[in-house]
């Protein structure tokens, strides 16, 4: 059995849901720039991630959400080690 849905069918389950969202980062990025200092953020790592994210979301290739996953990830480093507790 196959369960994969018809594309017409991915966009009748998902279609608001998606709206939702995008609309919600857009009113975030908005807020960004009316804040104080708003223009601070231009240096801000977790920003960079955001706009690379929504890059990659205009691809059409199969695997963006490992690829919008890892631009939200830090690099493997092969000798890291757990900080201790205290």
């Amino acid at each position: 059995m196959n369960s994969t849905l018809s594309p017409p069918a991915v966009l009748d389950r998902y279609f608001q849901e998606t709206r939702c969202k995008i609309i919600e980062i857009a009113a975030t990025l908005d807020r960004l720039d009316r804040s104080a200092g708003g223009k601070s953020a231009l240096s801000d790592r977790r920003l960079d991630q955001i706009r690379r994210s929504l890059r990659l979301l205009s691809e059409e290739t199969d695997d963006r959400t490992t690829k919008c996953q890892m631009a939200f990830s830090l690099p493997y480093e092969e000798d890291w080690t757990p900080p201790r507790s205290l």
